[in-house]
């Protein structure tokens, strides 16, 4: 049976990523295009910055997730063999998705933090030409949060797949191969 507290742990820092990516989402950074007093030229006033702290605290909370569920199944490779079982195609599969989406979802959290943090000083001097004032798409957090969430699961899965095909079942199952070699002694 797989570990509750591994299982709980990695929940919870993958809902405290996921929340804490859609809050970025929420709170990202604004811009507007203000004049000087004097009319000379016009400049770019960024709001709050908080949604970049935000998105780098997703980033943790998932990549901590991720070692977490690495280091208790042994990276997948690493341990004594799997059982030749459904299971362990179903957790070969889930592992390979399971670091497919959190790849994705860490692209986007970082992209998103690192372009949020970008604060344009172009300033114009003539009137009739507005600075750009470039923010962060809207979205990018949003999608991090969705592959937070896909993580969240597949990762689950993949851990209780692999915990299966280990054989920790509570002794129902006796414990498969002493060493990952075909034994030839009998023939």
């Amino acid at each position: 049976m797989a570990n509750k507290v591994v299982l709980i742990t990695v929940l919870v820092f993958d809902v405290i990523a996921f929340a804490l990516a859609v809050t970025a989402e929420q709170r990202r950074s604004t811009a507007s295009v203000v004049t000087d007093e004097e009319k000379d030229y016009s400049y770019c006033v960024y709001d709050s910055d908080i949604s970049t702290g935000l998105g780098v605290g997703a980033f943790l909370f998932l990549m901590v997730s991720q070692a977490v569920i690495m280091v208790a199944t042994r990276c997948f490779c690493c341990g004594r063999p799997l059982r030749p079982n459904g299971s362990r195609a179903c957790a070969v599969v889930l592992f390979l998705l399971c670091w497919l989406t959190f790849v994705i979802a860490e692209a986007c959290l970082l992209a998103g933090s690192v372009r949020n943090a970008y604060h344009t000083k172009y300033r114009t001097i003539f009137m009739d030409q507005p600075p750009t004032c470039e923010t962060l798409r809207k979205g990018v957090f949003g999608a991090g949060a969705a592959f937070v969430f896909f993580t969240t699961i597949i990762s689950e899965f993949y851990y209780i797949s692999y915990a299966k095909s280990r054989g920790d079942s509570g002794g129902e199952y006796p414990s498969f191969g002493k060493e990952s070699a075909i034994g030839m002694g009998t023939y």
